[in-house]
């Protein structure tokens, strides 16, 4: 403990010194080594109490890994959802007990209706092919006496033409028995996905805080175990920034060892969900990969991390001082 004491008093001598540097040169090396030492002795304080720390540590990394996975999740439901074109599509249903000439009449009439860029028709018996190669229900739908499968109207639509118009406008030509507009399902999914977006900036808002509220009680901790060198250095002239220097730095080290243990959480979570959500997709026909962050993505959480950590050691630091002033 004296020489602990002794180390640090020599420091703050040095602090306290008036500096009469020759130049930028010898002030910028004197700065390196200052801050260099400062990052030093604080991830040496953070290994000499391994339990503490790796508690606080995993703590954070939980924190910043939950709104990480959300987001992630989010993230790959956007991609799945934008590999689908967005459709402009209405999928006009004929009666059943139609003829093909009727067919072929509403289907003219459609054609020429300004607005629609393209239509084909598909018959009840593509609609019953292709409904028995996709379900193979091919026993099922012999022993039926009729086909159940009605003739469809498939009509792309312009970009400039609202869906909702001619969907209502379809409903009333001879024949039809339902008009569907095959892009509400995304419209559901968008309301969906900005919700999802909405409730995980306001989780990671929330852990965030909770976040600085850790480091912030892990610097309180070590700043009490220190108050006796604290209080010798500021008798030795050592300023508030030279006492709040080594604990941002600790605060730095603990927010970079949780973002990159948030991080391997993130990895191990989409490795374990990996296969699953393949065989789910596959089972729909679509071929889906998981994807993670990149790597620009990953130092951006890194350097938010790190930013989090040094916040919290600033707050934790700063009312320390401010108490300790008041109170002297």
């Amino acid at each position: 403990m004296n020489r602990r004491v002794r180390t640090t008093t020599l420091s703050a001598q040095a602090s306290a010194k008036p500096a009469t540097p020759r130049g930028w040169p010898d002030a910028m090396r004197a700065w390196l080594r200052a801050h260099g030492y400062s990052a030093l002795s604080s991830l040496g304080r953070l290994a000499a109490r391994p339990a503490s720390s790796a508690l606080s540590i995993g703590v954070m990394a939980v924190a910043l890994a939950l709104p990480l996975c959300l987001w992630v999740a989010l993230a790959n439901v956007q991609r799945l959802s934008g590999s689908i074109e967005q459709s402009r599509q209405l999928s006009v249903f004929m009666q059943l007990d139609l003829d093909v000439p009727s067919i072929e009449s509403t289907a003219e009439v459609i054609r020429t209706t300004p607005g629609v860029r393209s239509l084909t028709v598909q018959t009840a018996a593509q609609g019953l092919a292709e409904f028995r190669a996709l379900a193979g229900f091919d026993e099922a739908l012999d022993l039926l006496d009729e086909n159940p499968i009605p003739a469809v109207l498939l009509v792309g639509l312009d970009d400039r033409v609202e869906p909702e118009v001619l969907q209502g406008t379809f409903q009333q030509l001879p024949g039809v028995d339902a008009v569907q507009f095959d892009a509400e399902w995304q419209r559901r999914l968008e309301s969906w996905l900005y919700f999802g977006q909405q409730f995980t900036m306001t989780v990671a808002a929330l852990l965030g805080f909770g976040a600085l509220l850790v480091v912030g009680n892990s610097i309180r901790l070590a700043i009490d175990g220190r108050a006796e060198e604290i209080e010798i250095m500021q008798l030795l002239g050592g300023s508030d920034a030279f006492v709040r220097r080594p604990y941002l730095y600790l605060g730095c080290w603990m927010g970079c060892a949780a973002g990159a243990a948030s991080l391997l959480v993130l990895q191990t979570v989409l490795w374990a969900l990996q296969g699953s959500v393949t065989a789910l997709i596959s089972a729909y026909g679509a071929g889906f990969q998981l994807r993670g962050l990149g790597m620009l993505h990953g130092l951006a959480v890194w350097a938010l991390a790190a930013c989090l950590g040094w916040l919290g050691a600033w707050l934790a630091a700063g009312h320390w001082l401010r108490r300790h002033r008041s109170g002297s």
